[in-house]
């Protein structure tokens, strides 16, 4: 195959354009481990991608996509023959490196993952990079000392990627959780992922600051900052996205006089042993799951123009494949 199909985004002077364009294997950027892409998933920060000011890619032409599962080509890494199946998430794919909107894709080795026994190459990327984050929020939270006993857990932004396989993951794991959502709409679905009851964002967060509230909720995930003032003594908050914005309204009440825990997840440069770690666990509970609830739907390459936009407008739910 001398030429492949990838999304490209270009921007020159004040021309912007996404469309489907060939590429070679020279155009590709350095990296060991040379990948047939089976399947990408869409995410936030892809469809922030494909906007003039999204504020992510920082050279054009690019090719967008945080997520890629595939099939080894070749590689000079004696870890990765030719026939592995693969797993290359974050880091700068996606940003500054080209990412999985292509056929093919090059990536250093030291950012693939080998595919763990038990799951396919289309439930990794049912997963991704939220499900990876929301995998990685549960383990920060247990490690700290959470777990099914103790208490409820709130999942905010519950409709999303990360939210609703959180959501999913700790049903299954034994918590209560509670999630809170701005679409009514979509109560069914949640409580079909395992929620136990749903709130509304108004009734986790009356826009008041307060130094301590009620203690609710013995951990949230991808929390408003305002909810520190209402978990439960010696609990937790995952932090990954920016579902309240940028801001931490909140005062130091909540870790001084109650002991909570305000966790950072970072799920672009998690360090290998954790990834490792955590896309077994992934791989494990895998089998567990509905996988197909997640799938809002699955899209090709040429229809990623026209689909992108959609995660700018709040219209996604769960998780939107893309089949190379």
């Amino acid at each position: 195959m001398s030429t492949f199909d990838a999304l490209i985004v270009n921007k020159q002077d004040e021309q912007f354009s996404v469309e489907v364009q060939k590429l070679t294997f020279e155009d590709l950027p350095e990296g060991e481990v040379l990948i047939q892409v089976k399947y990408s998933g869409i995410n936030y920060k892809d469809s922030l991608a494909t906007i003039p000011n999204g504020n992510i890619v920082k050279t054009y032409p690019f090719v967008p996509g945080i997520d890629l599962a595939g099939v080894v080509v070749s590689s000079e890494d004696p870890r990765f023959k030719e026939g592995d199946e693969v797993i290359a998430t974050s880091y700068e794919i996606g940003v500054t490196h080209f990412g999985g909107y292509s056929q093919f894709a090059r990536i250093p080795s030291k950012w693939v993952v080998p595919l763990p026994e038990g799951i396919t190459l289309r439930e990794a990327m049912i997963f991704g990079t939220a499900g990876f984050t929301a995998a990685l929020s549960v383990q920060r939270l247990e490690d700290n000392g959470i777990s099914p006993d103790k208490g409820k857990v709130l999942v905010t932004g519950a409709t999303g990627g990360v939210g609703s396989i959180a959501v999913a993951l700790l049903a299954k794991l034994g918590y209560e959780v509670e999630a809170s959502t701005g679409k009514q709409s979509e109560q069914d679905y949640l409580k079909e992922l395992g929620a136990s009851s749903i709130v509304s964002r108004e009734e986790v967060f009356d826009g008041k600051i307060r130094a301590l509230g009620k203690q609710k909720w013995v951990a949230a995930v991808d929390p408003l900052a305002a909810l520190l003032s209402q978990i439960q003594y010696g609990g937790s908050v995952a932090v990954s996205g920016l579902t309240a914005g940028t801001n931490v309204p909140t005062t130091v009440f909540p870790f001084i006089l109650r002991g909570v825990n305000l966790l950072g997840i970072d799920s672009v440069y998690c360090d290998m042993e954790s990834r490792l770690k955590v896309w077994k666990r992934i791989a494990d509970i895998s089998k567990s799951l509905n996988l197909e609830q997640f799938v809002q739907q699955e899209v090709t390459l040429q229809q990623l123009p026209e689909v992108l936009p959609t995660l700018l407008k709040a219209q996604a739910r769960g998780r939107i494949l893309v089949k190379l």
